[in-house]
């Protein structure tokens, strides 16, 4: 499956600025882990983002999100936002809760 080039682009933009994000082809698309921990990604043309479990359903009632199922099972910690809710802003936001989330996180091996 291809995934959308211009939203990878300006992933890159934003997080290739720390050392501690790396990005790596995923679930069919590209995902970012910070010190290891899948932090954001694209699949086809949505953002994938990691939330706390806590802030999921809030999450979901925001306009454009979505669970992210994978083989028609629920990833728990995960929405999927749809590309029109992608505006800077917005992006940037999604980019900050998910950051934050995964910086409680420990450091995986060899990250």
């Amino acid at each position: 499956m291809a995934y959308d080039e211009h939203l990878a682009e300006r992933l890159h933009e934003r997080l290739d600025v720390d050392p501690a994000v790396h990005a790596r082809k995923m679930f069919g698309g590209l995902a970012f882990l910070t010190n290891g921990n899948m932090t954001v990604g694209v699949h086809a043309d949505e953002l994938i983002v990691r939330l706390p479990p806590e802030a999921i359903e809030a999450a979901l009632t925001r306009p454009g999100v979505r669970p992210f199922v994978v083989g028609g099972r629920g990833m728990r910690g995960w929405v999927l936002v749809a590309p029109e809710q992608l505006d800077d802003p917005e992006l940037d936001g999604w980019l900050a809760e998910a950051r934050a989330f995964v910086g409680t996180l420990p450091a995986k091996p060899g990250s």
